[in-house]
């Protein structure tokens, strides 16, 4: 959905002639420009009350950096860290999904979905997941070792 600003100047760009056409070019990439650096703006300020334990107003900033960009992975998973602090894991791994989906090689969010398939017993789901992890490690390549240190005390319960 386009800002009835933005609306009213393609409107106008389309029903007028060319040299109007460069009048408003500007304007529709300074809404742009804008849009863009407003996800930016929220996740920051998401960020910083994150790092203060206000979780709900972080919540809320990281969802409206989301509606900006729908594709921004970092609001994503941190939305997955405030539904880690307060225990819904089910929505903490709908966003580490999310987040995965957008960037795969988002080293956290992997460890993150595989500490919940490991709480979950789930071992077929922790070995894939270390697999993939393996591939893309740079930074927490040491994580994935006690994970499977952990995996190996699980007996292989869900290896459908």
């Amino acid at each position: 959905m386009l800002f009835p600003s933005t609306q009213a100047s393609i409107l106008l760009i389309s029903k007028s002639k060319h040299k109007e056409i460069s009048v408003h070019t500007p304007f529709i990439l300074f809404n742009v420009f804008n849009f863009s650096l407003g996800s930016e703006n929220f996740f920051n300020k998401g960020l910083e009350l994150y790092n203060k334990k206000k979780f709900e107003d972080a919540r809320f900033m990281f969802e409206r950096s989301i509606v900006f960009n729908p594709k921004h992975s970092n609001s994503y998973l941190y939305l997955a860290k405030i539904y880690n602090q307060e225990k819904n894991q089910k929505k903490e791994e709908k966003n580490l999904e999310a987040t995965l989906l957008i960037e795969p090689n988002n080293e956290e969010a992997m460890l993150m979905l595989m500490k919940i398939a490991l709480e979950k017993s789930n071992y077929s789901k922790v070995k894939s997941l270390s697999e993939d992890f393996v591939k893309v490690c740079k930074n927490l390549c040491d994580e994935n070792k006690s994970i499977l240190d952990s995996l190996a005390n699980l007996e292989p319960k869900n290896e459908s």
